[in-house]
C-alpha cells in the first residue's frame, strides 16, 4: 500500500454474488449511467415540447445499438486478444469484462434513436440535441467500470495523488519498460474523464439555455466538449490496444481530433444556416397538438321529440291567446 495521502485505492473485486446471480460493477455502472441519461433526457424533452414517455421509447432502440456498437469497436480495433495466436473468439461477447468503445456505443447508437424517431414522428435533429448532454453523464458513470476493472489507467504519476493497480493488471512488459515497483501509482484516468464529462455537461446545458441552440448544435457540442477532453487524457493511457501509434499518435486520439473539428465545422455552419432553435419537435401531425381530445358525455340529454307528441308552445304564446290583438276585438264587438 502506498503512503501518499491522496492514493486511490483499486477495489479488492468487481464482482459480488447473490446466490448464483453475479453483480458486476462494470455492468452496474453501465446500467446506472443509461438511467442518468435517459431521465435527463426526459426532462429536457418535455422541455422542449415532446411528449412524456417517447425518451424511453427511443431508447429501447438506442441502449442495445449502443452497446452492440461499442462491443464491434472495441472488437475491431482489439481484434488480437479474441482473434489472434492464442486468443478467444467467445470472449468477444463478454461485455461485462470491459471493452466499450465509446465511439461505436455513439455511432450505432444514433442508428437506434433516428430508427426509433422515425417511427414515432420524432424530428430527428431535436430530439438529438435533448439527448446529447445526458449521454456525457452516462459516460462519467460508466467510467467507473473501469475502476472495478482495474483497466484503461495512465502512466505513472508523481503527482499528490495516483491509483493503485494490482501488478496482475500492469500491461505486459511494463513493469520492465517503465520500470514499475509495487508502490508505483498511476495516473486515474477514469477519474479525468469523469469529472471532464461533467464540467461538459454543466457547460453544454448551460449553453443550450443561454442560446437557445437547435439543429444539431447542442450535439456538436458535446462532440466539441468530449473530443477535447479525450485527445488528452487518452494520449495518458498505457493499456495495450492495436492500432497503438498511427502516425505517431494513439487511434483513439486521431478520432478525437478529426471529430473535434467536424463538430466545430458543423456548429459553424449550422449556427449560421439555421440560427435558433426549432419550433416543432414532431413530424407534421404527429405532436401533442394533434392528439385527439377527450369527449366528456353530456350530464343530460333532451329528449328528442316523439313522433305524434303536441308541439311545446314557445314562452308567451298562452299569453297571446288570452289577450287578442286591437283587430280581433273590433271583430267581436261587431258581431
Amino acid at each position: 500500500m502506498s503512503l501518499t495521502p491522496l492514493a486511490i485505492p483499486s477495489p479488492d473485486q468487481g464482482t459480488w454474488y447473490l446466490g448464483p446471480l453475479p453483480l458486476r460493477g462494470y455492468a452496474l455502472c453501465i446500467i446506472l449511467g443509461i438511467v442518468a441519461a435517459i431521465w435527463i433526457a426526459e426532462r429536457r424533452w418535455v422541455a422542449r415540447g415532446g411528449r412524456a414517455g417517447e425518451i424511453s421509447d427511443l431508447a429501447v432502440w438506442a441502449v442495445p445499438f449502443g452497446l452492440v456498437g461499442g462491443r464491434l469497436y472495441h472488437v475491431v480495433t482489439d481484434s488480437g486478444r479474441y482473434f489472434g495466436e492464442g486468443g478467444d473468439p467467445w470472449a468477444a461477447l463478454y461485455v461485462w469484462q470491459g471493452g466499450l468503445g465509446i465511439w461505436g456505443a455513439i455511432a450505432l447508437g444514433a442508428v437506434g434513436v433516428v430508427i426509433g424517431a422515425r417511427r414515432h414522428g420524432i424530428r430527428i435533429l431535436p430530439v438529438l440535441d435533448a439527448m446529447a448532454p445526458g449521454v456525457l453523464v452516462a459516460q462519467a458513470v460508466g467510467r467507473w467500470g473501469n475502476w472495478f476493472n482495474q483497466e484503461l489507467y495512465g502512466g505513472p504519476t508523481t503527482l499528490p495523488w495516483g491509483l493503485e493497480i494490482d501488478p496482475s493488471y500492469w500491461p505486459s512488459g511494463a513493469a520492465e519498460s517503465l520500470g514499475l515497483t509495487p508502490a508505483t501509482l498511476f495516473h486515474p484516468t477514469f477519474l479525468y474523464e469523469s469529472v471532464w464529462n461533467l464540467v461538459a455537461f454543466v457547460v453544454v446545458v448551460w449553453a443550450d439555455r443561454r442560446f437557445r441552440l437547435g439543429h444539431g448544435r447542442v450535439v456538436a457540442l458535446y462532440v466539441m466538449a468530449y473530443t477535447l477532453g479525450r485527445a488528452w487524457i487518452e494520449n495518458l493511457r498505457i493499456d495495450d490496444v492495436e492500432l497503438d501509434d498511427v502516425l505517431g499518435l494513439r487511434l483513439n486520439v486521431w478520432t478525437s481530433l478529426v471529430l473535434l473539428a467536424a463538430a466545430t465545422a458543423y456548429f459553424v455552419w449550422a449556427g449560421r444556416r439555421h440560427p435558433g432553435r426549432e419550433d416543432a419537435v414532431h413530424a407534421p401531425g404527429r405532436g401533442p397538438e394533434h392528439d385527439e381530445p377527450e369527449h366528456d358525455e353530456p350530464e343530460h340529454d333532451e329528449p328528442a321529440s316523439q313522433p305524434g307528441s303536441e308541439p311545446v308552445s314557445p314562452p308567451g304564446a298562452e299569453a297571446q291567446d288570452e289577450h287578442p290583438g286591437p283587430d280581433r276585438r273590433r271583430r267581436h264587438r261587431g258581431r
